[in-house]
C-alpha cells in the first residue's frame, strides 16, 4: 500500500492507494494529520509521498518523522516521470506539478489542460511528448469575493450560495454572477485560445470550486477531485526502488 499525503492552504487530504487503484481517501487539518493514527491502524503502508504547498507545523514534522517506511518529499530534486520545462521549478506548486502528472497518467501522449479551482484557479499545460511547459495562476472565488468587499467602499462581502440571475437585479447578484460567469469566462476562454494550437486538447478540471462549473462545461472537460492525489502516487510509483 502506498501513502499519499497533499497539505493544501487550507485542509490536508491523506490517501491510500494499492499500486495505481484509490482505495480510500481522509481529510484533516492542514495543521496537524489527526487522521494519520487511524491510517497506520487500518493500512499495512510499505512507501509514502508527501506534497505541501506550506510550511509544515512542528506536529506535522514530528509526525512524519516517526514513520515506520519510507517517505519521499516532493521536492526540485525529485525524478518525475515527465519533463519540467518550468524555468524557475523550485517556485513551482507541487500541487500544479503532481495534477499535470496525473493527468497524464490516465491520458498519456496527448496534450493536456488541467485546471485547478481552489483558494488560487491555475491553469497547467502538459504536451502529447510528456512536457510540462508552463502555467498561469489567477485568482479563486472567495479571493474575488473578498477583494470586491475589500477594496471598495461599499460592496457587501458574500459568497457563491444565493439567488443567481443572468444579469444581477441588485447588488449581491450582481456580484455573485460576475465572480461564478467571470470565472467560466475565463476558463472557457483558456480551453478556446489552446485549442488553437492544440485541436485535440484533452481539459482536467479540479479543486474544489471546480465542480461549481462541471455541468456548463461538461462537454469540455474530464472533471477529477483526485487528480493531485493520483499524480503524487504516480510520481511515488516511478521513485519506487530509489528511496
Amino acid at each position: 500500500m502506498n501513502l499519499v499525503i497533499d497539505i493544501g492552504n487550507t485542509t490536508a487530504k491523506v490517501a491510500i492507494f494499492d499500486k495505481n487503484s484509490l482505495v480510500e481517501v481522509f481529510r484533516s487539518s492542514n495543521q496537524s494529520l489527526d487522521c494519520l493514527p487511524e491510517v497506520l491502524t487500518k493500512y499495512r503502508i510499505k512507501q509514502g509521498i508527501l506534497a505541501s504547498v506550506i510550511d509544515l507545523t512542528q506536529q506535522v514534522i514530528s509526525q512524519l518523522s516517526n514513520l515506520p517506511f519510507p517517505l519521499i518529499r516532493l521536492s526540485v530534486d525529485t525524478p518525475l516521470p515527465v519533463e519540467n520545462h518550468y524555468l524557475t521549478p523550485e517556485t513551482l506548486g507541487n500541487d500544479r506539478l503532481a495534477a499535470v502528472i496525473g493527468a497524464y497518467d490516465i491520458y498519456p501522449e496527448k496534450d493536456i489542460l488541467v485546471i485547478d479551482a481552489g483558494t488560487a484557479i491555475t491553469y497547467d499545460f502538459i504536451d502529447a511528448k510528456g512536457r510540462y511547459l508552463g502555467g498561469n495562476i489567477s485568482p479563486g472565488m472567495t479571493m474575488r469575493f473578498k477583494a470586491l468587499h475589500e477594496f471598495t467602499g461599499k460592496l457587501p462581502l458574500i459568497n457563491e450560495k444565493g439567488t443567481r440571475h443572468s444579469l444581477g437585479v441588485n447588488t449581491e447578484s450582481a456580484i455573485r454572477e460576475g465572480v461564478i460567469k467571470g470565472m467560466e469566462f475565463e476558463i472557457k476562454g483558456y480551453i478556446d485560445s489552446l485549442k488553437k494550437n492544440y485541436p485535440n486538447l484533452l481539459v482536467f478540471l479540479t479543486g474544489g470550486d471546480g465542480f461549481l462549473f462541471e455541468t456548463n462545461l461538461k462537454n469540455l472537460i474530464f472533471a477529477d477531485v483526485f487528480l493531485v492525489l493520483k499524480g503524487l502516487n504516480r510520481i511515488l510509483n516511478y521513485n519506487n526502488g530509489r528511496i
